[in-house]
């Protein structure tokens, strides 16, 4: 029997592996040691073997209403991801791993590599209205990557959609995914019609190098990038300080920030309503959004989320907040879950990639749905 997290993304420490039945582990914290909650590992051994995987430290998590009623994710060829017998009790979760394959990867949720998010640019860039740009290096001099999608025509609305700025929130780049499959796809009339009407400014993963590290929530610096968009600083958050600079460049007529919820076990948006501007028009736009990604998605509800700030009390260092207050536009976080959509449960597999990649398709509908009424004329 062999564990090893020695690769993008891993993350786990072993403890004790002398008994198969009782494995013990812990995760390892993001830098800084602020945040941690995210693993990914590989248990080698025989067909057919039974293991206990017991991660000791899960008690001092960061969001501790994440281990109710969750379940592990395994797969044996990266590809399907299924759900494992997985409880918590008294500090510690315990996952229960009977071996399919002789190696079997087992992590928080499925993982979206960094060799995949290499794989997903290339792929989108041979199409004649993306491009590529470069807007600058993160801490470890990885490439923080743009995609620019249209003729940049200043008469059309910008759309911006940001992903994994929490780089454990994984889902949120499978969302991405299928967002920008469908968006490209010339036989889907709503991307084409959408890409009459708007240019697309995708950052797929906003930080890579918290994602290669196995980080939960924090970047190189141990900095949570979703507050840091009221002062960011390249000493800390360059990730947010290029995008921001990009963003003043093209202007922003609706921002889509793609997120994770540890806790909740639902599909939901969490919005600008508390910032200092909020008006009529921002929440027509943002009830119409809502009301037609029910309809394309029945994953999506409207019912249960975060407290909605009330107003002139929005933190203004959130990406959502600070961009709908700076360019007066739509603006919206979406929450997806780590464990399962209650609304809509899926024993064997809960959330999923697939589901997320066909929500990031559903979400072009409700963008269809807005897009003519973004800017004020």
């Amino acid at each position: 029997m062999y564990i090893t997290a020695n690769f993008d993304a891993g993350n786990i420490d072993v403890i004790n592996a002398d008994d198969q039945k009782d494995i013990q582990l812990a995760i390892r914290p993001d830098v800084g040691g602020e945040f941690f909650q995210w693993f990914n590992f590989r248990l080698s051994g025989q067909i057919g073997e039974q293991h206990v995987l017991n991660i000791l430290n899960a008690g001092e998590s960061s969001y501790l209403e994440g281990w109710e009623d969750y379940q592990a994710v395994g797969s044996c060829d990266r590809q399907h991801w299924f759900r494992l017998p997985t409880s918590y009790k008294d500090g510690k979760l315990t996952i229960v791993a009977e071996l399919e394959c002789e190696t079997m990867q087992i992590a928080y949720f499925a993982p979206y590599s960094y060799e995949r998010h290499q794989d997903l640019l290339a792929a989108v860039q041979v199409h004649p209205l993306v491009t590529l740009e470069h807007l600058g290096e993160t801490l470890d001099k990885r490439d923080l990557t743009l995609v620019k999608i249209g003729d940049g025509a200043a008469h059309k609305r910008n759309i911006w959609i940001t992903a994994r700025q929490h780089p454990g929130e994984t889902m949120a780049e499978w969302l991405i995914e299928g967002l920008l499959y469908s968006l490209l796809d010339s036989d889907n009339a709503t991307g084409r019609q959408l890409l009459d009407k708007a240019n697309f400014y995708v950052v797929p993963n906003m930080n890579p190098d918290g994602s290669v590290r196995g980080h939960l929530r924090t970047n190189a610096a141990g900095t949570n990038l979703n507050r840091e968009w009221q002062n960011p600083s390249l000493e800390k958050s360059p990730e947010v300080f290029h995008v921001i600079n990009k963003m003043k460049a093209t202007g922003v007529d609706l921002f889509y920030d793609v997120h994770g919820d540890e806790a909740l076990p639902y599909v939901f948006l969490a919005g600008s309503q508390g910032t200092p501007s909020y008006s009529d028009r921002l929440a027509g736009l943002r009830d119409r959004f809502s009301e037609v990604l029910k309809l394309a998605s029945a994953d999506f509800q409207s019912e249960i989320g975060y407290d909605v700030d009330a107003p002139g009390t929005a933190n203004m260092t959130v990406a959502t907040n600070w961009v709908a207050e700076h360019f007066d536009c739509l603006a919206n976080t979406l929450e997806m879950p780590f464990k399962d959509n209650d609304n809509l449960p899926d024993e064997e597999m809960g959330w999923s990639p697939e589901r997320s990649i066909k929500l990031g398709e559903a979400s072009l509908i409700a963008m269809l749905a807005v897009v003519d009424d973004l800017r004020e004329l």
